[in-house]
Order: structure tokens, then C-alpha cells, then sequence
């Protein structure tokens, strides 16, 4: 099971391994505080996508387009998120504010789709 959820909520047993999929740190917060698996930068989307991108809800289809894109030439960079979901529970942490139109949401709809097939 993979969920998602924004970094500044609290750490639940329920979350399972919680990874960081922002390339980057969230303000206001040390690395202590967010209990972390790991941080994998590399599977947030590129810089010049996520600018690209600015957290508009009308340009969502087209960045999750971009992103599986980028997610697809660089499958290192959620490999080991694949393999986490596989044992266990797994929450794709974030730090933007809209909680469905964010990297960590495409990012869990790219993961579950390679899961259904396999």
C-alpha cells in the first residue's frame, strides 16, 4: 500500500517507510522531525518542470504526463520505492499545500500502475 501525505502532518505507526520524494528540503523542518526512511530527490520531478508546472491545477494532466516521462528514463531514482511498497506500507512524503495535485499524488499513480502490472 502506498499513501501519500504532506510533511508537516505527524508521524503515524500506519505510515509504514516514509520517504521524501521533494528535490527539496521543506522549511522549517530538521531531518530529526520527519522519522525518514529515505530522501530520494531524484524521484521528484526536474527543477525545470516543476517551475514549469507552478502548482496549477490546470496544467496537472500535462505535468503528470512530463513527470511519467522523466520517471520513466531515470527508473533508479523510484526503484527503491517500488521495492518498499512490495514489503509493506509506504508514505510518499511532500511539502506542497494541495494535497491532490502534487508530485507525491503522480508519483503514487506512476508506482501503482507498475505494481498492477507485475
Amino acid at each position: 500500500m502506498i499513501s501519500i501525505k504532506r510533511v508537516y502532518e505527524p508521524v503515524l505507526p500506519s505510515d509504514g517507510e516514509r520517504y521524501l520524494v521533494d528535490r527539496l528540503w521543506p522549511r522549517r523542518l530538521r531531518r530529526e522531525e520527519l522519522q525518514l526512511s529515505g530522501w530520494l530527490r531524484q524521484a521528484g520531478p526536474s527543477d525545470e518542470l516543476r517551475h514549469w508546472y507552478g502548482h496549477d491545477p490546470a496544467r496537472w494532466e500535462a505535468f503528470c504526463q512530463r513527470y511519467f516521462a522523466e520517471l520513466e528514463a531515470n527508473p533508479a531514482a523510484w526503484q527503491p520505492l517500488l521495492e518498499a511498497a512490495r514489503r509493506g506500507p509506504v508514505t510518499l512524503l511532500f511539502a506542497a499545500r494541495d494535497a491532490e495535485h502534487n508530485n507525491a499524488a503522480a508519483l503514487k499513480q506512476f508506482l501503482e500502475g507498475i505494481l498492477r502490472e507485475n
